[in-house]
């Protein structure tokens, strides 16, 4: 795990050089759990994104986060590794998608991984600062880890 985490960290890193006009996102959520996960009592989740400029509206990139599903026992925690994409519907409104795989990693021995995507809805407060919705899932084998939150992020351009 610990290799594939640096592992993940050295391509964001490398992405990050890689263009000029890039930008760094880091920010977090909380949310409740839903569905299968309905039992946690609550989620949050950590997030960083470096997205390149396709168009003058559209954005993508890799994206990594750290997704937590609180509950009474044991909790269960996923690192998602994502390419994110983000489309400004207005100079205020933007709506986007993470797909990707999520990684099981809750320290008790939880394993079970599966495919990750992450629909947003966000509202640019400033240039720097977005308020957004979202709706997070990991699906896996017998049942879906999911979550509706609110959250923020921040923006650094490059």
């Amino acid at each position: 795990m610990k290799k594939l985490l640096l592992v993940a960290m050295m391509a964001f890193g490398v992405a990050m050089n890689a263009q000029d006009g890039g930008e760094l996102n880091v920010g977090g959520t909380i949310g409740l759990p839903i569905g299968d996960s309905s039992e946690a009592n609550v989620t949050g989740s950590i997030e960083a994104n470096y997205l390149f400029n396709v168009s003058e509206d559209f954005k993508v990139g890799p994206a990594v986060s750290y997704l937590h599903f609180q509950q009474e026992g044991a909790d269960v925690a996923f690192l998602p590794l994502a390419v994110a994409s983000r489309y400004s519907v207005s100079e205020k409104f933007v709506i986007g998608a993470d797909l990707g795989y999520g990684l099981g990693v809750r320290p008790s021995g939880f394993t079970q991984d599966g495919f990750y995507y992450r629909p947003v809805v966000g509202y640019k407060v400033t240039d720097k600062i977005t308020i957004h919705a979202d709706y997070s899932n990991v699906s896996l084998d017998n049942a879906t880890a999911s979550t509706i939150g609110l959250g923020g992020t921040y923006s650094f351009s490059f």
